[in-house]
């Protein structure tokens, strides 16, 4: 997989299966939708009509099936004929399934995908967290050509007219980007420390004709940023806060994304155990959304001021790590008691959001992060954790998460119930809860926000994507897609305004939305 190209085409032209294997995959509704003559081109000699209308009279989705067409050069696949409400209408998850498990092996591949126009986006990312890029197979780094797998929508429903090349350009990026920050997430500390993920940030700046803010190791502690050297002093590598800036002309308002780029996390003195170590180099993945989804946005045309923070550190052991009952204070100028030192996702993040908000006048501020393992327990191992200081902003996430594939679904917020498990006689708060078994999810995103203050006037959404960041031993990408279409009304992109919940009508009263309209526009 590490060396495949993929390129999404209007149409990827006709060769015999034996040549090229292909994958014909979609709901079985829409597959019925087909016409012969829209697939045989891909399917004959050895495929006749016959074969394809017996193929698809046979698939029973229970959720997905498939059936050979071919010896293994031809397969057509059925996605699940319904989905809950609390599910993508494209299937993304399986999706990506059927791809890593139907797609027939070869050097030049195909893959059909019937759908209608509004899954498009979605079944585009799905297919690219099909293929990863990282890898260090000694057989893989030994095989120097390229693998193409060419992708071509088939467009079903009212609006079925083929996909122009500015859709497709779209379609391609996103899935860079996915595939991007699915091969940071992956690469180890050893190849991913903060130097060589401000590496990646500076290779994307300079793609975008961007050059990066970068405030790191000792600068730092000078300019009063003491959770991210709080938490990234004790390693080999310096900690850094970095900014990517998008500031075209006529932009109406400034949106920060801030990502939790913890390169590897050991838990600090709060040290973690052998068996929930493993996989800590994941801990950036929040970051890694961020870089992706900040290059592929603002190749498709980003109209308002988009900020890219990302809080680089390494939480490592070491003479000058940070101990439990010492005393930090952060950018928003709150001191904070640290006793957990394997709560530092929250530390570095507040110290983002803080700068996005004094340094950067941002009225919109997202944070997205691998912050909680309660995260999985709490909305599972597909569905992001959403928790913002806005009701409609809430229901925009649910509702992008479908559209994207990258789901999400809301945690309880209730600040004046919950922000009291950090309650410190020293300090005006600890970092980590007195009751682990009260909403930790949601609290520790309230720790995020009271650095920001829980009356600031702006729109704040934090995003914990610890379980979807992964399937498995392999990164998802997951964020890229979701981000891209949650502002996506705000690009001049077509498919992303398609795909975005955000400017269309909503049932709130006016009173409600008079009474938000502080909180910007873009809903």
């Amino acid at each position: 997989m590490a060396n495949v190209v993929l390129e999404f085409k209007a149409t990827a032209g006709d060769s015999e299966p034996q040549s090229r294997p292909v994958l014909i995959v979609g709901q079985q509704a829409n597959l019925q939708q087909v016409s012969w003559s829209q697939v045989k081109g891909k399917l004959q000699p050895v495929v006749s009509k016959e074969i394809w209308q017996a193929a698809l009279s046979a698939l029973n989705p229970n959720p997905t099936d498939s059936c050979p067409l071919y010896l293994n050069h031809a397969v057509v696949a059925a996605l699940p004929s319904r989905v809950s409400r609390h599910n993508s209408p494209s299937s993304a998850h399986f999706l990506s399934r059927l791809v890593r498990s139907c797609l027939p092996g070869g050097n030049n591949r195909c893959i059909v995908m019937v759908c209608e126009r509004s899954d498009v986006f979605a079944s585009s990312c799905a297919i690219a967290r099909a293929f990863p890029i990282f890898s260090r197979r000694s057989t893989s780094l030994r095989r120097a050509e390229k693998k193409h797998v060419a992708v071509e929508f088939v467009v079903v429903g009212p609006e079925n007219s083929p996909l122009e090349v500015a859709e497709l350009e779209c379609l391609s990026n996103a899935a860079d980007g996915v595939r991007l920050a699915a091969r940071i997430v992956d690469t180890p500390c050893n190849e991913m420390n903060t130097d060589h993920f401000l590496d990646e940030i500076k290779a994307v700046g300079t793609e975008l004709g961007i050059t990066p803010v970068i405030i790191r190791g000792e600068e730092l502690k000078q300019k009063g940023f003491g959770g991210i050297y709080g938490v990234g002093k004790a390693a080999e590598h310096p900690p850094a806060l970095a900014v990517l800036s998008h500031t075209p002309e006529g932009a109406t308002q400034t949106i920060a994304w801030v990502g939790k780029g913890i390169v590897y996390d050991t838990g600090g003195l709060s040290i973690k155990g052998k068996t929930t170590m493993p996989g800590m180099k994941r801990d950036c993945g929040g970051a890694a959304a961020i870089l992706g989804a900040f290059r592929a946005t603002i190749k498709q045309g980003f109209k308002d001021n988009l900020h890219a923070v990302f809080c680089l550190a390494e939480n490592a052991v070491g003479p000058t790590a940070t101990r439990p009952d010492d005393i930090h204070t952060l950018y928003s100028g709150k001191t904070v008691e640290i006793n957990n030192t394997d709560a530092e996702g929250r530390l570095v993040l507040a110290d983002g959001v803080v700068y996005a908000s004094k340094d950067l006048s941002a009225d919109i501020i997202l944070d997205m992060a691998t912050l909680t393992g309660a995260q999985g327990i709490s909305t599972g191992k597909y569905h992001a954790a959403v928790m913002t200081n806005s009701e409609q902003w809430e229901v925009a996430c649910v509702r992008a998460g479908r559209s994207s594939g990258d789901l999400a679904h809301p945690l309880v917020y209730c600040p004046e119930l919950h922000f009291s498990e950090f309650t410190s006689a020293m300090a005006d708060m600890k970092n980590s809860v007195a009751d682990r078994e009260n909403a930790q999810s949601s609290c520790a995103g309230l720790f995020i926000g009271s650095h920001l203050g829980f009356d600031w006037p702006g729109v704040w959404v934090h995003v914990d994507i610890a379980s979807p960041v992964h399937a498995g031993e392999r990164a998802t990408g997951f964020g890229v897609a979701m981000l891209m279409a949650l502002f996506g009304q705000a690009s001049d992109d077509s498919m992303l305004n398609l795909v975005s919940p955000l400017g269309a009508a909503t049932n709130m009263s006016e009173d409600h939305m008079e009474r938000d309209c502080k909180r910007r526009r873009l809903v």
